[in-house]
Formats: C-alpha cells, structure tokens, sequence
C-alpha cells in the first residue's frame, strides 16, 4: 500500500560543487537523477513532488513545487516553505535530489517516529543530521517562515529552533550525497553492482 505521506524531491539547488545542475545529470537508465528519484519513489507513496526554482529545465512530466516568487535565494529553507504553502498535508517526507540510495525501508523508521509533538523527524548517521532526508509538520511552517523574513536560511537553525526528532542509522550508503563529479562516478559504479 503507497504512504499517504507525500515525498518532495528536493531538486532546486545550484550544484556549484558538482558544476552543472546534477538534478539533470544522466543516472543508471534514466535522463536525470531527477527522473530516476521520481520513479524509483512513486510505487511507495500516493504523491510525489519535485521541488525546484523552475520546472522547465526538466524535460519529463511530473508533479513541481517551484519556489515562492518571492525568494531570490537558492535554499532548502525556501524550498519548504514553498510546499507547505503550495500542499494542505500535514506531514511531508523530503529528500534531496542527490541521495539515490536512500532506502524506503529508512523511510519507514522515521515514518515510526511520528509524533503529535514533533516538528520534524531528522535521519542522523554518525555525527551528521541529514535534514534532506527527513519528515517535516506543517507546525513548523511558521518559524521557518520567521527565520527566512531575518535571511537565515540555513535547515540546521530550524531543526535547533524546533521540536526535532533525531532518528539514528547506521547504513553510510543510505546517506551518500552526490556533490562532487567524483561522487557521481562513484554512485554510477555501484548501481551497476
């Protein structure tokens, strides 16, 4: 049975690290490692978006969240924001564009933390919080909304400001960020495996 949670790619970042936009980088059988996150997660959950500055840049259909117009900036925060306002659920589940191996079994941990009194349900492996792949309330909405009028942009602020739940993992390849070409290359390799 598919989540009723929605999953939110999160897509709409630079890539200054990568150098291109890697949202669009060609990926196992797929154009993009957008469209490849869109239709490795949709059996899984009823809606999947994908969020992003501009939908056309994407040549295959899709459900997009563009950013609120006016938000200049390329942030995460802004991101949120921008689907909290645009989708009534209460919950959502993100995940950024470039974590391909991210599991749906991981998914469902955080999913088990849910609680009336948690702003957001964040995956953490070792010392690091993986914000991008996490459970957020539309409770949060607001504060996220205050930190962008005062140009704080970063996800790690929101997460301290609020009621965060840190969930613990263990799988470093659930966590693998595609931020550089070597990571690419890498990534490639092992889904060839």
């Amino acid at each position: 049975m598919k989540n009723s949670i929605p999953c939110v790619i999160f897509a709409g970042g630079k890539s200054k690290r990568m150098g291109e936009d890697k949202a669009l980088l060609p990926f196992g059988n797929f154009e993009s490692l957008a469209l490849y996150q869109q239709e490795r997660l949709k059996p899984y959950f009823q809606k999947v978006y994908i969020s992003c500055k501009d939908k056309n840049k994407f040549g295959f259909e899709g459900d997009f969240i563009e950013d609120l117009k006016d938000f200049q900036e390329y942030s995460p925060l802004v991101g949120l924001v921008s689907v909290f306002e645009k989708i009534e659920d209460r919950y959502i589940f993100v995940l950024s564009v470039d974590s391909p191996f991210f599991e749906i079994d991981d998914f469902y941990r955080l999913y088990e933390n849910i609680k009336d009194d948690f702003d957001a349900v964040v995956s953490k492996q070792g010392n690091d919080i993986h914000p991008l792949c996490s459970i957020y309330s539309r409770d949060i909405l607001f504060r996220a909304k205050e930190l962008l009028q005062n140009n704080r942009h970063k996800l790690k602020d929101l997460l301290k400001e609020s009621k965060t739940k840190y969930v613990d993992f263990e799988n470093e390849k659930s966590f693998m960020n595609l931020n550089y070409k070597e990571d690419y290359k890498n990534a490639q390799r092992i889904l060839k495996w």
